[in-house]
């Protein structure tokens, strides 16, 4: 089971690093919600998987250990943060795209991006 999660939240993150790293600024914004995927689950991991255990442990017949609740608070507080994130994100992608009339990062098409033999300056 760690070995499955583990390697789910690599291919989230590199996923997310990879898209995060394109021209597009709608790739940026699935790559900045595939990273914080993979740390919501990072997260979640920290608190210790177990599978088939009650959610309340008795350690002595008189006292009674219940699991951290720490971590679930931290991604449910995380889920509803990038969700407005995410939210803003793509508003201002679409007053971009409006006010430049494409979706690269830097405002440009690659094509413009290149000085032209005439004019050494774009």
């Amino acid at each position: 089971m760690e070995l499955v999660l583990s390697l789910g939240i690599g291919v989230l993150a590199a996923a997310g690093v990879w898209l995060i790293l394109r021209p597009r600024t709608f790739q940026v914004v699935l790559g900045l919600s595939l990273l914080s995927y993979a740390v919501n689950l990072f997260i979640f991991a920290m608190g210790r998987l177990t599978v088939g255990a009650p959610p309340v442990l008795d350690a002595a017949p008189n006292v009674v250990s219940v699991d951290d609740p720490v971590p679930q608070a931290l991604v449910l507080t995380a889920v509803v943060i990038s969700f407005a994130l995410t939210a803003l994100f793509l508003v201002v992608l679409l007053a971009a795209r409006g006010v430049t009339g494409c979706d690269h990062v830097d405002g440009r098409e690659p094509h413009e991006a290149e000085p032209h033999a005439g004019n050494p300056h774009p």
